[in-house]
């Protein structure tokens, strides 16, 4: 079964800000682009985990939070990362190894954090983001701000235990947060009606007394309008949401993933129907909000500007061997 969902619709999102959402849409697919080859021309080294075709549910959802809110992300971070602000040279320093890295170059791929922009960071361990999640929002409730934080994770993480045990938690406290799923249709390399027993994910909520709704992950504006709802509720002590976001990666699990159990087909007929960067274009030379010379243009600016990035970064230093251990641990016995 695949999950397919309808065509785009404006849901309130002015001109102005689809173009700049368009815009950073394609800075996260470049950046995803780039770093592929990195890996491929084996510059870089480790592990990856590629969000392209997934494009809108990063802007749509960090892209409206404040620089106060807090988010939460996955192994495959990289687009959660750039919406929420989070620098993409840093990023690239970070995956490099760089002491200029926003972890120190310690971190790597699945790791990156930036506390200076809200970014709680990733986490490599499947579903282990939802009860740290659950533990900000804990803390701004308790703090009586508004802050609210979104959580991202995939289909497949919903199986994990801490899912449960994170929703049942914010449901009882009413806590400020939004967990938005990513159903890109497989967890790792399975399809998502082997691994679980419900037509739609959004459907759990209901076991804890939680508002669930399923989107169509790669509407720019149905994701906007979702987590928007969403936020604003959160702000105003309305308690927890869980968004099901109906989405497709192109790329596999991870770099090492053969893609053997699904068709080329199938992932066709998403890039050609569905893809969410085209979708947004179509909108806007459509409704004439730019012309597509300006929008190529655009996109040049930005492979540009991703190889200047690039080839600077290799310039940065390594961190010494004596910095091997800093930032490791909390020492003087205060957090």
């Amino acid at each position: 079964m695949v999950y397919l969902m309808g065509q785009s619709k404006n849901t309130g999102v002015s001109s102005v800000n689809a173009l700049d959402a368009y815009k950073e849409m394609w800075e996260i697919r470049i950046f995803e682009e780039a770093i592929q080859t990195l890996f491929d021309e084996g510059k870089m080294y480790g592990t990856m985990h590629l969000c392209i075709g997934q494009e809108a549910t990063a802007v749509g959802g960090a892209g409206l939070l404040r620089k106060d809110d807090w988010m939460l992300s996955t192994h495959r971070n990289h687009g959660h990362a750039i919406a929420k602000g989070t620098d993409r040279r840093a990023m690239f320093a970070e995956m490099l190894g760089k002491k200029t890295g926003t972890n120190g170059g310690k971190g790597g791929s699945m790791h990156i954090a930036d506390l200076d922009v809200g970014n709680l960071g990733s986490n490599g361990i499947v579903g282990g983001n939802f009860p740290i999640a659950a533990g900000a929002a804990l803390s701004a409730q308790m703090n009586h701000t508004d802050q609210v934080v979104l959580c991202y994770a995939g289909d497949g993480a919903t199986n994990e235990g801490s899912f449960h045990e994170a929703l049942n938690l914010a449901s009882i406290w009413q806590l400020p947060v939004i967990y938005l799923i990513e159903n890109n249709q497989y967890g790792m390399s399975s399809a998502i009606e082997r691994m679980t027993n419900v037509e739609r994910l959004s459907e759990r909520g209901k076991s804890y007394g939680i508002e669930g709704v399923t989107i169509d992950g790669n509407d720019i504006f149905e994701v906007h309008q979702a987590v928007g709802d969403a936020v604003e509720k959160a702000r105003k002590g309305g308690g927890p949401t869980l968004i099901e976001a109906i989405t497709y990666r192109y790329k596999g699990h991870s770099k090492s993933d053969k893609l053997l159990y699904r068709s080329e087909e199938e992932c066709q007929y998403w890039m050609e129907n569905h893809d969410p960067i085209l979708r947004l274009e179509h909108y806007l030379l459509k409704e004439k909000l730019a012309e597509k010379p300006e929008l190529e243009a655009l996109v040049s600016v930005i492979r540009k500007e991703t190889e200047e990035m690039i080839r600077s970064v290799f310039a940065d230093p390594d961190p010494s061997v004596e910095e091997l251990w800093t930032n490791v641990y909390q020492e003087g016995g205060k957090a």
